[in-house]
Protein backbone atom coordinates (compact mmCIF):
# COMPACT_ATOMS: atom_id res chain seq x y z
CA UNK A 1 0.00 0.00 0.00
CA UNK A 2 1.61 3.33 -0.99
CA UNK A 3 1.15 5.86 1.36
CA UNK A 4 1.90 9.88 0.78
CA UNK A 5 2.59 12.89 2.92
CA UNK A 6 2.54 16.14 1.74
CA UNK A 7 4.33 18.94 3.48
CA UNK A 8 5.07 22.54 2.66
CA UNK A 9 1.62 24.50 2.91
CA UNK A 10 1.25 27.90 4.44
CA UNK A 11 -0.22 31.63 4.27
CA UNK A 12 1.23 33.94 1.73
CA UNK A 13 0.23 36.88 0.23
CA UNK A 14 -0.37 37.31 -3.31
CA UNK A 15 2.43 36.96 -5.73
CA UNK A 16 4.11 34.91 -3.36
CA UNK A 17 5.57 31.69 -3.78
CA UNK A 18 5.11 28.04 -2.17
CA UNK A 19 7.19 24.85 -2.30
CA UNK A 20 4.89 21.94 -1.39
CA UNK A 21 6.62 18.61 -1.06
CA UNK A 22 4.94 14.54 -0.91
CA UNK A 23 7.22 11.72 0.05
CA UNK A 24 6.02 8.56 -0.84
CA UNK A 25 6.42 5.46 1.50
CA UNK A 26 7.49 3.09 -1.21
CA UNK A 27 9.22 3.64 -4.57
CA UNK A 28 6.47 3.40 -7.35
CA UNK A 29 6.63 4.34 -11.36
CA UNK A 30 3.33 5.63 -10.89
CA UNK A 31 2.07 8.66 -12.70
CA UNK A 32 2.13 11.26 -9.56
CA UNK A 33 -0.03 14.54 -9.10
CA UNK A 34 -1.51 17.44 -7.33
CA UNK A 35 -5.12 18.12 -6.88
CA UNK A 36 -6.65 20.93 -4.94
CA UNK A 37 -10.22 21.63 -3.25
CA UNK A 38 -11.35 24.82 -2.17
CA UNK A 39 -14.52 25.06 0.25
CA UNK A 40 -17.46 24.21 -1.72
CA UNK A 41 -16.07 23.70 -4.52
CA UNK A 42 -15.24 20.30 -6.17
CA UNK A 43 -11.41 19.09 -6.74
CA UNK A 44 -9.27 20.22 -9.29
CA UNK A 45 -6.77 18.37 -11.21
CA UNK A 46 -3.83 20.35 -11.65
CA UNK A 47 -0.39 18.84 -12.80
CA UNK A 48 0.71 15.34 -13.39
CA UNK A 49 4.03 14.04 -14.07
CA UNK A 50 4.55 10.39 -15.22
CA UNK A 51 6.76 8.02 -13.45
CA UNK A 52 10.05 9.31 -15.17
CA UNK A 53 9.53 12.96 -15.02
CA UNK A 54 9.89 13.40 -18.38
CA UNK A 55 6.51 14.27 -19.04
CA UNK A 56 4.22 16.59 -17.56
CA UNK A 57 0.62 18.09 -17.63
CA UNK A 58 -1.07 21.26 -16.06
CA UNK A 59 -4.34 22.70 -15.86
CA UNK A 60 -5.01 25.73 -17.75
CA UNK A 61 -5.81 27.47 -14.11
CA UNK A 62 -1.88 27.43 -13.36
CA UNK A 63 0.12 26.79 -16.14
CA UNK A 64 3.08 29.27 -15.90
CA UNK A 65 2.83 29.99 -12.35
CA UNK A 66 3.30 26.04 -11.27
CA UNK A 67 5.69 23.66 -12.09
CA UNK A 68 5.38 19.77 -10.91
CA UNK A 69 8.70 18.02 -10.63
CA UNK A 70 10.09 14.65 -9.41
CA UNK A 71 12.83 13.17 -7.21
CA UNK A 72 12.68 9.49 -7.91
CA UNK A 73 15.77 8.81 -5.55
CA UNK A 74 14.11 10.67 -2.69
CA UNK A 75 10.48 9.13 -3.30
CA UNK A 76 9.62 12.78 -3.60
CA UNK A 77 7.10 14.90 -5.58
CA UNK A 78 7.06 18.40 -5.65
CA UNK A 79 4.96 21.15 -6.59
CA UNK A 80 6.62 24.50 -7.20
CA UNK A 81 4.25 27.52 -7.19
CA UNK A 82 4.85 31.02 -8.07
CA UNK A 83 2.89 34.21 -8.53
CA UNK A 84 0.03 32.79 -6.13
CA UNK A 85 -3.63 34.23 -6.29
CA UNK A 86 -5.95 34.55 -3.67
CA UNK A 87 -7.92 31.79 -5.83
CA UNK A 88 -5.16 29.38 -5.42
CA UNK A 89 -6.02 29.02 -1.18
CA UNK A 90 -7.53 25.27 -1.23
CA UNK A 91 -6.05 22.07 0.85
CA UNK A 92 -3.81 20.52 -2.23
CA UNK A 93 -3.51 16.73 -2.55
CA UNK A 94 -0.54 14.80 -3.59
CA UNK A 95 -2.30 11.53 -5.71
CA UNK A 96 -0.73 8.59 -7.59
CA UNK A 97 -1.33 5.70 -9.31
CA UNK A 98 -3.73 6.63 -12.80
CA UNK A 99 -3.66 8.05 -15.73
CA UNK A 100 -1.40 10.80 -16.55
CA UNK A 101 -3.20 13.80 -17.30
CA UNK A 102 -4.19 16.52 -15.40
CA UNK A 103 -8.30 15.59 -15.95
CA UNK A 104 -8.15 12.47 -14.83
CA UNK A 105 -6.53 13.21 -11.06
CA UNK A 106 -9.68 12.49 -9.84
CA UNK A 107 -9.79 8.90 -10.47
CA UNK A 108 -6.15 7.91 -8.89
CA UNK A 109 -6.16 5.12 -6.67
CA UNK A 110 -3.37 6.67 -4.08
CA UNK A 111 -3.85 9.79 -1.91
CA UNK A 112 -2.05 12.21 0.69
CA UNK A 113 -4.14 13.86 3.67
CA UNK A 114 -3.81 17.13 2.27
CA UNK A 115 -1.92 20.33 2.95
CA UNK A 116 -3.68 23.87 3.04
CA UNK A 117 -2.75 26.95 0.87
CA UNK A 118 -3.92 29.98 2.10
CA UNK A 119 -2.91 32.96 -0.41
CA UNK A 120 -4.19 36.37 0.94
CA UNK A 121 -4.58 39.78 -1.20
Amino acid sequence: QLQLVESGGGSVQAGGSLRLSCVASVASGYCMGWVRQAPGKEREGIATVSGSGGTTDYADSVKGRFTISRDNAKNTLYLQMNNLKPEDTAMYYCAAGGLCRSDRLRDFRYWGQGTQVTVSS
